[in-house]
């Protein structure tokens, strides 16, 4: 506890100290949960979409049990369809912590903040800042929906607006499964540009072989060419960040803890089903029979809760992946359920986490190592990596230049949100 102390008044940022005065909750910046992955080794961590609070709480529970750091997040277009969002993600899961008494270092993560547009840009330029002031710790730049070239210079006009003592991830490459596969140029021309900019994310997400929401193909995380890219940007001091974690087997993710550089693993889609009650395989896929979702009698909320979600979303003509959206329609309702109800909903999500925490991320213990860090540095753990590329040489003509050059093949379009 005295650790723990020491921890918390020197870990949590400003924007949380001026948030949260009286808290116990040791939220902390992205950055620490990177380095204390890091610092293990062969070690990644949760980043739970928190779409409900069952999903926060079960993550929470979990964490506490397993003494691991993780992160919370949400994505920019889940905000649409679930009740927690970018703006109050923070308080959420501070009132979590402290009412369950949580000690393990938590970062809270906006994450995919997806620029498409020029009013996508304008936007984020007034945005970013106030998301930090609601109290995210972390957030994930997703340009990755423009040209590689579009996608540089986005991250060089947003990436000053992050304080430098928060999380930062960037990516390249839409998350589409098997086709549009990340390269290693691709990458190392993103990261190369910002660097010779000084700016340097703490993680990179690529499209390496998985999906968003429930896996159908089969063809998962392509562990050796993840390896291969991270390898090429090592210089850089960038981390890598898994999307799309829900539906690869135990050992493809073990594969990613041990052979690559990843310390971030996104866990969404799965978590949800697990709150809602559903069966779900050991890969995080919600199982199906006859086209319908299979609900576990003594699991998640009540068979008439249920029900009634399966009613609704029908109603809707909402096919499998839609029942996401069951979320904002149905948390009140699921907060009036008998507690004994509410706490089934967390601890499945708990006993899923746990799992991952210990037996296939290897993040057990990570809390420790985070909190000697905080009390080593303070809540800024600072830049992995100095300016090693020559700016003249990454002016936006030459860069654009360059990219006219690059062969590159990014796969069909569509939605590939979250």
């Amino acid at each position: 506890m005295a650790d723990f102390e020491k921890a918390l008044a020197n870990g949590r940022p400003p924007n949380i100290k001026k948030l949260f005065p009286n808290s116990k909750a040791l939220i902390v910046s992205g950055k620490v949960i990177d380095r204390a992955l890091n610092k293990k080794g062969k070690a990644m961590t949760i980043a739970a979409n928190g779409r409900n609070m069952y999903v926060i709480r079960g993550v929470l529970a979990a964490a506490q049990k397993a003494n691991a750091a993780v992160i919370i997040e949400i994505a920019r277009s889940e905000a649409t369809y679930c009740p927690t969002t970018m703006a109050n993600i923070a308080r959420r899961v501070d009132q979590a912590m402290n009412e369950m008494g949580i000690t393990v270092p938590v970062a809270v993560h906006a994450d995919h903040y997806f620029i498409k547009t020029p009013a996508d840009l304008a936007w984020a330029k007034h945005e970013i800042p106030a998301l930090f002031e609601h109290g995210i710790t972390s957030i994930a730049i997703d340009a990755s929906h423009l040209p590689d070239d579009d996608n540089l210079a986005t991250n060089i006009i947003l990436g000053p607006l992050i304080p430098t003592w928060a999380g930062y991830e960037t990516e390249v490459g839409e998350i589409k499964g098997s086709q549009g596969l990340s390269t290693a140029v691709e990458a190392g021309f993103l990261i190369k540009g910002l660097n010779a900019h000084d700016i340097v994310p703490d993680w990179i997400a690529l499209n390496n072989g998985t999906t968003h929401g429930i896996e159908s193909t089969g063809a998962g995380i392509q562990v050796d060419l993840t390896a291969d890219i991270h390898k090429s940007l090592e210089p850089y001091g960038t981390s890598g960040a898994q999307h799309g974690t829900s539906g690869n087997d135990s050992e493809r993710l073990k594969g990613i803890a041990e052979k690559t550089h990843t310390t971030k693993a996104n866990v969404a889609t799965g978590l949800q089903m697990i709150s809602f009650g559903l069966k779900v395989n050991a890969f995080g896929n919600a199982e199906m029979k006859d086209g319908k979702f299979i609900k576990l009698p003594d699991q998640g909320c009540t068979d008439e809760m249920w029900e009634a979600m399966v009613a609704y979303a029908e109603k809707q003509g909402w096919k499998a992946g839609d029942y996401k959206k069951l979320n904002l329609i149905f948390e009140r309702q699921w907060e009036g359920l008998e507690k004994p109800i509410r706490d089934r909903m967390a601890k499945g999500v708990e006993d899923f986490v746990y799992d991952l925490l210990v037996n296939v991320f290897n993040a057990k213990d990570t809390a420790d190592i985070a909190k000697e860090l905080i009390i080593e540095k303070g809540y800024d753990m600072g830049v992995k990596a100095k300016r090693i590329e020559d700016p003249a040489q990454w002016t936006e003509a030459k860069y654009r230049a360059l990219y006219a050059t690059m062969d590159v093949d990014k796969g069909p379009e569509g939605n590939f949100d979250d």
